[in-house]
């Protein structure tokens, strides 16, 4: 026959005593010595903000109008004196005066009449896209540039008398040639007229063409006015140096008044 298991034993609770109800034992704690306070702290060094991308170091954008400012300088220490300068600059200019009518036409384009409309259509461009973009004080970059222009003369003249340099045999007996202010009027409108125009456009081939044609401008009247002879070669380097550190400062004025403004050319916002 088949054994029956014998039956577990049923797990009968003690009764209580008199004393109360059962304890329970409890675990002693377990106590840890303080890691912090043995651990050393370690301090991070603070990390120096990098600089933002695009923006040049103050020591290299100091050089864009400091060499011309030394290099205009030079060249007008050596008129004043009649330093040796001056016979290396006569040689170029023999070697260099074709009197012809391309000399002419591009002399011409440094001319007020050629030179002030060109400035004004862009100053009214300018004012108009600002002005339909809600850019805060949008009359301000016209205006400025404008006024740059106008100075031109307040700046000239007066070196012109200082030196009284003569000019070119192929122009009449005078004095009064240094610096050229053909070459500065062409700087300082052609160029003010870029600083005003490119905010308008995307960055590209549009800006490119029109930072390319403003400097062939400029040096296409520079080199009209050697070739035609009305200029010495060193007056229009003078009036190039010139024209560089007037446009400097209207492009940090332009780059203040820019700040914290929304740009004008909405397709370089991202959604």
């Amino acid at each position: 026959m088949p054994t029956r298991p014998d039956p577990q034993p049923e797990c009968v609770p003690a009764p209580p005593t008199a004393a109360g109800p059962p304890t329970v034992a409890t675990p002693p704690a377990v106590t840890t010595p303080a890691v912090a306070a043995t651990q050393p702290t370690v301090t991070t060094p603070p990390v120096a903000a990098a600089a933002p991308a695009g923006r040049r170091p103050r020591p290299l954008l100091l050089l864009v109008p400091g060499v011309p400012a030394l290099l205009f300088a030079l060249i007008t220490w050596q008129v004043l004196v009649d330093g040796p300068l001056l016979r290396v600059d006569e040689r170029v200019s023999h070697a260099l005066v074709r009197p012809d009518r391309l000399g002419e036409l591009l002399s011409d384009l440094g001319g007020v009449p050629v030179a002030v409309p060109v400035l004004a259509l862009a100053a009214v461009y300018a004012a108009r896209a600002g002005r339909a973009a809600g850019a805060p004080r949008w009359w301000l970059p016209p205006l400025a540039a404008a006024a740059l222009l106008v100075l031109v003369p307040a700046v000239v003249v007066p070196l012109k008398e200082w030196t009284a340099r003569p000019g070119t045999p192929a122009v009449p007996p005078a004095v009064g040639y240094y610096p050229s202010g053909h070459t500065v009027t062409a700087a300082v409108a052609y160029g003010a007229a870029t600083l005003l125009l490119l905010p308008l456009l995307r960055p590209g081939p549009a800006r490119r063409a029109l930072l390319g044609g403003c400097l062939v401008l400029v040096l296409g009247v520079g080199y009209g006015l050697v070739r035609r002879g009305y200029h010495w070669p060193l007056d229009v380097v003078a009036g190039w140096c010139l024209g560089t550190m007037l446009l400097f400062a209207l492009w940090r004025l332009l780059l203040r008044l820019s700040a914290g403004s929304t740009p004008l050319n909405t397709s370089r916002r991202r959604p």
